[in-house]
């Protein structure tokens, strides 16, 4: 009865504000059943070098679809389900934790992503998984990563956030959307430890398998 009256409601809204689905593009859904089940979290643990973390979901598919449309065409209808995927991430990156009080800290986005967008991601994200992250970083202008392979990822990350303010002792849960290389969450790292802060945890929302190139080392 619940779901019934649900989609009723669905209903009802896309006839005054017709959308699409994020994923797939269907008619009269924020987001399908279809894509999303493509969201249900299963967290694994991510390595990288220097890097651990947990994300929810792989970054492909269905998935990575719904994360573009969020991050990049203002979808932020999606931040929900997304925000639930998360919650599973930042679960199992605090599972093994003692029960000391930590913080969320995110990866931010730059100055120019933020006005151009018009909202953070990652900051969406943690408050769509019922969570008020901490404002403890800012980032400095640099390249859009995306186009980046893994060596110009790495150099174009270095030294990228700054802490807002001394972090003398206090204990942080890092989160981002998407772990590719690593890069710059690990950049991340740094700026909360260089601020005397300390990072129990990495959870992301999604990770993207590397796939190495043996002719292009740079490329993934």
């Amino acid at each position: 009865m619940r779901r019934l009256l649900r989609d009723a409601l669905l209903d009802a809204a896309a006839l005054v504000l017709p959308v699409a689905c994020a994923g797939c593009d269907a008619p009269d859904r924020a987001l399908c059943d279809g894509c999303r089940a493509a969201l249900a979290p299963g967290p694994v643990r991510a390595e990288r070098p220097g890097l651990s973390a947990w994300a929810a979901i792989e970054y492909a598919g269905t998935a990575a679809r719904v994360i573009r449309s969020f991050k990049d065409e203002g979808r932020t209808d999606a931040a929900r389900p997304l925000g639930a995927a998360l919650r599973a991430a930042l679960a199992a990156g605090c599972a093994g934790l003692d029960g000391g009080r930590r913080e969320i800290a995110v990866v931010p986005s730059t100055g120019a992503a933020r006005r151009r967008r018009g909202y953070d991601p990652v900051r969406m994200l943690v408050r769509s998984a019922g969570f008020s992250p901490a404002r403890v970083l800012a980032a400095l202008p640099r390249e859009d990563q995306a186009a980046l392979g893994r060596h110009a990822r790495r150099v174009n990350s270095a030294g990228s956030f700054v802490a807002r303010r001394p972090l003398d002792g206090r204990r942080f849960v890092l989160v981002d959307d998407v772990l590719t290389t690593g890069a710059t969450l690990a950049d991340a790292a740094r700026a909360i430890v260089a601020a005397g802060g300390i990072v129990d945890a990495v959870s992301v929302l999604a990770e993207t398998r590397l796939r190495i190139d043996r002719a292009n080392p740079d490329a993934w």
